[in-house]
């Protein structure tokens, strides 16, 4: 079985022109071959579903932002920050406050 084999790569060494009678070089060169063109056959469809995967997440996160910002559009606390900018600035800092004081107590 084996040197029907070498014998092929022989025959197809001399179908393309090659002169020389390196059975085992040229079934080893096949055989290579064969393995890259599957492994570039893989990683390109690899590449191609991880694209397309990318493309959906991409999409979903901009839908994702526009429904955040229109939701902010008419947020009432957007509304109340607009209407009353002092007093959102006192609540933030009233918040800020109570928080550090927390966070030094477990400390």
């Amino acid at each position: 079985m084996a040197s029907t084999s070498a014998q092929t790569a022989a025959q197809d060494a001399k179908k393309r022109g090659n002169s020389h009678n390196h059975p085992l070089t040229d079934k080893a060169q096949n055989a290579m071959h064969s393995g890259v063109d599957t492994l570039a056959d893989k990683a390109g469809s690899a590449e191609e579903k991880m694209r397309d995967s990318l493309h959906a997440g991409a999409e979903a996160l901009s839908e994702k932002q526009q429904q955040i910002q229109t939701a902010w559009r008419q947020s009432e606390v957007r509304m109340f920050a607009k209407r009353n900018p002092l007093a959102t600035a006192g609540i933030a800092f009233a918040a800020g406050m109570l928080l550090t004081s927390f966070l030094r107590r477990k400390g």
